[in-house]
C-alpha cells in the first residue's frame, strides 16, 4: 500500500508561484507514473499532469501548459508541482496519485490507484 503525502499548498497572488511536493512512503521504480489532478468546488476532479518514475517524461493538460512543471527526485521518492504564473482559476484542492497497473502516461483519474489527502491551492485575483 503506497501512501502519499502532499504539501506546499497555500494562498497566492494571480501572478504568483507555488510549488507543491509528494513523498511516496514507497520506493518507485519501473515507469510507473505520478500524476497531479486538482479538484475545484462543484467540479469534478481533473487532470493536471503528470510524469512517469524511471524516463521523467512528462504531459500537461492544456489549460497549464508552459506555467506548471513536473519534476521527480528519485532518492526521495518527491514529485514537485511547480506552477507559475498563477490564476484564479487554479484554485483548487490538489491531489497527486500514484499507480503500479499500468506504466507511460496516464492523465484518467481512474487510472491511478493511490491518491494523496490533498493540499488547498488557493489564488487571489
Amino acid at each position: 500500500q503506497v501512501q502519499l503525502v502532499e504539501s506546499g499548498g497555500g494562498l497566492v497572488q494571480a501572478g504568483g508561484s507555488l510549488r507543491l511536493s509528494c513523498a511516496a512512503s514507497e520506493r518507485r521504480f519501473n515507469d510507473y507514473p505520478m500524476g497531479w489532478f486538482r479538484q475545484a468546488p462543484g467540479k469534478a476532479r481533473e487532470f493536471v499532469g503528470t510524469i512517469t518514475w524511471s524516463r521523467g517524461i512528462t504531459s500537461y493538460a492544456d489549460s497549464v501548459k508552459g506555467r506548471f512543471t513536473i519534476s521527480r527526485d528519485v532518492a526521495k521518492n518527491t514529485v514537485y508541482l511547480q506552477m507559475n504564473s498563477l490564476k484564479f482559476e487554479d484554485t483548487a484542492v490538489y491531489y497527486c496519485a500514484a499507480t503500479i497497473r499500468a506504466t507511460g502516461i496516464l492523465n484518467r483519474a481512474s487510472q491511478y490507484d493511490y491518491w494523496g489527502q490533498g493540499t488547498q491551492v488557493t489564488v487571489s485575483s
